[in-house]
């Protein structure tokens, strides 16, 4: 049985195939969602290579039997893996096998872990690249891609850009003669036949596939972070606004959410630009990701040791191989050639500044509301302060005529108790020295300026 996109394969030491019936509801299927629809998607072919995890069948009741599905292997997860020609399957692999296959170490399946979710990284490896950036992990080589938990929902767009992009991408453009060239230029893989290097004449290729790859992780981070970033915009503003106008509780929980999600969100973005910005300062990095690049040059090494050791009699054929030798030599000194990755990195890195200048003015605007709603504050507290001091002045000048009630409130013999018609004027040139006081100390303290205008 062939094998299409995301059929089911298990992989690693000791698991076993086994078939398993499920149970088909009568009724209509429910509405498809994002991984459904994804699901959906696949060609006659895929749904045939699917046919090889799952079975059915019907009783002359309509009774269905059902199996127990088998336990995973241990330490196996799901994967997707795309090749070079837009192929796709779902496996489930695990460590060893991943080992095996991409040639990579085992702390670099821990960086794929739930562990280091939060980072993000482009490693370079002898035979392929991992790629942690956000929410895709993936490693790929230069024939194939495999793809970390790939019906997570934030993926899904990753994978549906891959299924359209690729196809497309990896076909090479020639000119000249079509024929001429595939017979010349075009290197045998056992599998199919494959476009070398750039460099060769007459050739002009689209980015290698891990580039491509690459590409289009890079996309769809991007991509996310400018809408993640848009979003916090179109919230942050309204909230800022009703900050400055209202300085309340509820408003300043709002900003607090706000300058949380917003560090997060600068924490995120400047991990990938600074991941970006490490390989461009690296040539040697760069080099080491040309991975379809060091692949053709192996394959044509060993055909030049084939075709040296098989015509080493004939002096034509020695003619021969030492022109393919000057091929391989001619390819091998392009390693310091990294000026496609460079442009493809600075694109994205220029993305990725301005999303990042984007977060940056956000927090320059949440800084100057802060500063301006501080200002209110300090207003507010200096009015206080005034208002303060006023009553302080009056309860002064108050004091002043309470010392002078009291003391006639004593019972001490005094004159003025025998003198009729004294009362209501005593009392009234009382106030009005005391008023005068309360003027006069109020005018003293405008005068230094205690008090405003």
């Amino acid at each position: 049985m062939g094998k299409g996109p995301f059929s089911f394969r298990r992989s690693g030491s000791g698991s076993r195939r086994r078939h398993r019936k499920i149970i088909v509801p009568p009724e209509s299927p429910p509405p498809p969602t994002s991984t459904t629809a994804l699901l959906s998607a696949m060609s006659p072919a895929d749904n045939a290579s699917n046919a090889m995890i799952s079975g059915g069948g019907g009783g002359g009741g309509g009774a269905i039997a059902t199996t127990k599905v088998k336990k995973k292997a241990s330490g196996a997860r799901l994967w997707m893996r795309f090749d070079r020609s837009g192929g796709s399957e779902l496996v489930e692999l695990d460590k060893n096998a991943i080992i095996r296959h991409a040639a990579i170490p085992t702390r670099d399946l821990r960086i794929l872990g739930p562990v280091f979710s939060q980072s993000s990284n482009i490693l370079a490896r002898e035979k392929a690249m991992v790629v942690n950036l956000e929410f895709i992990k993936a490693i790929v080589t230069a024939e194939d891609v495999l793809l970390l938990d790939p019906l997570r929902q934030e993926v899904l767009p990753f994978v549906e850009q891959l299924r359209q992009q690729i196809p497309h991408k990896t076909q090479p453009q020639l000119r000249g003669p079509a024929g001429e060239q595939e017979s010349e230029m075009q290197v045998p893989t056992g599998r199919q036949w494959l476009p070398v290097p750039e460099s060769a004449e007459g050739l002009q290729s689209e980015l290698p596939f891990e580039f491509q790859v690459l590409e289009i992780a890079l996309e769809v981070v991007c991509t996310s972070l400018d809408s993640s970033v848009a979003d916090l915009e179109r919230g942050a503003y309204p909230v800022l606004d009703d900050l400055a106008r209202n300085v309340s509780t509820k408003n300043l929980e709002h900003v607090r959410s706000l300058k949380s999600n917003l560090t997060r969100l600068l924490a995120r973005v400047q991990k990938v630009r600074d991941e970006i910005e490490h390989l461009l300062d690296d040539n040697e990095d760069m080099a080491q990701l040309y991975l379809t690049r060091k692949w053709l040059q192996n394959q044509q090494l060993d055909a030049h040791v084939g075709a040296t050791t098989l015509n080493n009699l004939s002096s034509t054929r020695r003619l021969g191989s030492t022109r393919s030798g000057s091929l391989v030599t001619s390819n091998l000194g392009d390693d310091n050639d990294v000026e496609d990755l460079e442009m493809l990195l600075e694109a994205y890195f220029m993305q990725l500044d301005g999303t990042r200048n984007k977060i940056l003015s956000v927090r320059e605007y949440i800084d100057d509301t802060e500063d301006y709603v501080n200002i209110q504050l300090d207003n507010h507290r200096n009015e206080l302060i005034q208002l303060q001091l006023t009553l302080t002045i009056a309860s002064f000048a108050i004091v002043i005529e309470t010392a002078i009630a009291g003391s006639f409130g004593m019972n001490i013999p005094c004159s003025l108790y025998h003198v009729n018609g004294i009362f209501w004027p005593f009392v009234l040139s009382t106030c009005a020295g005391c008023f005068f006081i309360f003027l006069l100390i109020l005018a003293y303290a405008r005068w230094k300026k205690l008090l405003g205008t």
